[in-house]
């Protein structure tokens, strides 16, 4: 074995070891751990309220989404999505983003981290992979809760599309694991925003508010009729595009742009933030 490849498995396994230990350091946080909690409790307590809501009228089933879940469970977990994409999907991410340059800047580890024979690139693309990684928890884990629950609570059988056609129960399970990898990769991007954001302060609190504060931003210019011209640019825009899964042929259309979009939001934000923590002064 050469010199170079000798080299190149040590960068790999060094790679693989670093990237461990940050996956375990972000759902080792309690904080982390609380947050997949929400989510999921959240899931549970939309549940409940559409089952009170289909005992009270139990006659009464319209053509939306909400109300499909009365008569399937499997449906929470794509109203499950729809509920948390705005607001708390978001914030998660938000979180595990301001903790990973900022948090480890504020308590001083990442000093010791640079100090390590490990480059700031390197350092850098393996916290934009856990961030990865805790948005794809994030979504899989808000679609699982709308299953168990839903079929807990209304049970499972073949799904009806928002098209009118019947679909099989399998093919419902991968439409709503489909819709899930698809919001994981919008919460990504967001993630990468974040992740440059944190690069700019050695608070935590800081950038976890102002990942959010984008996000909710985002939306705000996207409800605007006004502003329709922007829409299509806006990073949120097409998140919500999922929902086209239960259709029946599925409209891709929507999704497809909004991956591109997702695509070029996250590596635009990641090679700033690259251009930023490669001469960060690190002072604490």
């Amino acid at each position: 074995m050469s010199a170079a490849e000798v080299s190149v498995r040590r960068r790999r396994g060094s790679f693989g070891r670093l990237f461990a230990s940050e996956v375990h350091l972000v759902f080792g946080r309690r904080r982390n751990q609380v947050g997949l909690l929400v989510l999921f409790g959240l899931v549970t307590m939309l549940g409940v309220a559409l089952k009170v809501s289909a005992m009270r009228h139990p006659g009464d089933r319209g053509g939306d989404l909400f109300s499909l879940v009365a008569g399937n469970g499997v449906f929470l977990g794509f109203a499950g999505l729809t509920i948390e994409i705005a607001l708390f999907l978001p914030l998660a991410v938000s979180v595990l983003a301001g903790d990973a340059v900022a948090g480890e800047a504020n308590l001083g580890t990442l000093r010791y981290l640079l100090v390590a024979p490990v480059g700031r690139g390197r350092l850098l693309v393996v916290k934009a992979c856990a961030l990865g990684v805790g948005a794809l928890t994030g979504a899989v884990l808000v679609a699982l809760a709308g299953v168990l629950v839903g079929v807990l609570l209304f049970g499972a059988g073949p799904l009806i599309t928002l098209s009118g056609s019947q679909i099989g129960l399998g093919d419902g399970l991968l439409r709503l694991l489909l819709a899930a990898l698809y919001v994981a990769v919008g919460l990504a991007a967001l993630g990468m925003i974040g992740l440059f954001i944190s690069t700019l302060t050695e608070q935590p609190i800081a950038a976890t508010v102002a990942t959010a504060m984008v996000s909710t931003l985002l939306w705000i210019l996207d409800a605007v009729p006004q502003l329709d011209w922007l829409h299509p640019w806006l990073l949120v825009d097409r998140w919500s595009a999922f929902i086209d899964l239960l259709r029946d042929p599925v409209f891709t259309d929507r999704m497809v742009t909004g991956l591109w979009v997702d695509i070029a939001y996250g590596a635009v934000f990641l090679f700033a933030a690259w251009l930023r923590f490669r001469v960060k002064d690190i002072t604490s």
